[in-house]
């Protein structure tokens, strides 16, 4: 016996039983729904899916949704989730007219949050991490990508992979941890690229052989040449790799990546049209992060032309303390539908089956028999609601591998 949801609006996102991972282009239109329909969960695994009243089996425990939508729980395949401190006094800065790039030249920005989090104890970032893995959850996540990044030393680094990994022992949800070690460089080390090569990457190879490296290819942070040292080494090790890239400045490191093979080119705020077309054609994701432009400079990603060039697109908050200080997916939903041009069933599929398949995970983001059983209802019987409505958490009831954790 198990758990039944009936009288549902429910957004399966099935697209039959071999559907594409990720999906692509006009694929991201499709949230294949049943208007009154059921699923029915058993451990952990989504066992039934279909009209209301179609289920015959025993049930223990039952929620009515009362045509509420019922949809696959949010999947953030982009955050900054592991850190100690705050940059309040750097907003004020920008609120009085700094800039972003000028707040990192002057040694703010990520230095500062580095400087914090080389000083917390591995327990304490632990801790942080829990409470937003909660605050996260809550508002539907329940799977996350976190980053290391805030430690640009060989020990803070393998420290904080280390308080990923022991924060995600006892959350509910999945949390895929990425080493972002050339996510700064270090003005105070001396050769900080070449210690993060040949030292802090090869440390970070003997503890997490399989985890992606990541870097931030930005001016005043890693150059293009930097960047394809670092992944060069890492594609050697066996290492897939993603890379932060065209935030602010288009440097050419999105063609590179492409052409080596990456993940996911993350940001795309800079991209030209010409290279938005030509990774929409590759094997490489995009990924747009629309809350960055929201508290940067407001400007975004063009998910419009790239999904109409038949690109693979993921939604993250990208959740940091510095450029994008939010927890909610349902907050980039509404920010994507706004200002990157995606219709909300694009911001639907970008924010569940697709960062899903950018993790590697194909056993979530949608409502099939035999997929994990991560799904949430929403407080809204019109899917519409999600993106329109913004500010509050749209999200009754999350459901975590078969465990009702929030609300019912």
């Amino acid at each position: 016996m198990g758990l039944l949801v009936t009288n549902a609006r429910v957004l399966t996102l099935g697209m039959g039983h071999n559907p594409p991972y990720p999906r692509r282009g006009k694929a991201m239109s499709r949230l294949e729904i049943i208007p009154s329909g059921e699923v029915f969960i058993e451990s952990g695994r989504i066992t039934h899916v279909g009209e209301a009243g179609s289920y015959q089996g025993d049930v223990e425990d039952g929620i009515d949704a009362d045509g509420r939508v019922l949809m696959p729980a949010f999947v953030d395949p982009h955050t900054h989730a592991c850190f100690a401190g705050d940059r309040l006094d750097e907003w004020e800065k920008k609120l009085a007219g700094a800039t972003y790039l000028e707040i990192l030249e002057a040694g703010g920005g990520i230095m500062s949050t580095v400087r914090a989090t080389r000083e917390a104890m591995q327990q304490q970032l632990v801790l942080l991490l829990k409470r937003r893995l909660d605050a996260m959850m809550r508002e539907g996540t329940t799977t996350v990508e976190v980053k290391s990044g805030y430690g640009l030393t060989t020990q803070s680094e393998i420290k904080m992979l280390r308080s990923i990994e022991e924060a995600a022992k006892t959350w509910p949800g999945t949390v895929v941890p990425t080493a972002c070690i050339g996510h700064a460089m270090d003005p105070a080390q001396d050769d900080f690229d070449e210690r993060t090569i040949h030292e802090t990457l090869q440390s970070v190879h003997a503890s997490f052989p399989y985890v992606a490296i990541d870097a931030y290819c930005e001016q005043s942070a890693w150059s293009f040449e930097d960047c394809a040292r670092l992944f060069e080494e890492a594609i050697r090790l066996g290492h897939p790799f993603r890379v932060h890239t065209d935030q602010f400045n288009e440097l050419g490191m999105t063609r590179w990546a492409i052409e080596h093979g990456a993940l996911s080119v993350d940001h795309l705020e800079a991209t030209s049209p010409e290279e938005l077309e030509r990774v929409a054609k590759s094997a490489t994701m995009g990924v747009i992060l629309p809350a960055s432009g929201f508290h940067t400079d407001q400007r975004y990603a063009d998910g419009r032309a790239f999904i109409d060039a038949g690109g693979a697109l993921a939604l993250a908050t990208n959740f940091n303390p510095g450029s994008a200080p939010t927890l909610s997916m349902p907050m980039a939903i509404a920010l994507a539908t706004r200002f990157c041009g995606l219709t909300i069933p694009e911001a639907i599929v970008a924010s569940t089956v697709n960062g899903a398949a950018l993790l590697g995970l194909h056993d979530r983001g949608m409502i099939a028999e035999g997929k994990r059983a991560d799904l949430i209802l929403l407080r809204h019987r019109d899917e519409r609601q999600l993106a329109y409505q913004f500010g509050g958490n749209p999200v009754e009831v999350v459901i975590c591998e078969g465990d009702i954790i929030h609300g019912a």
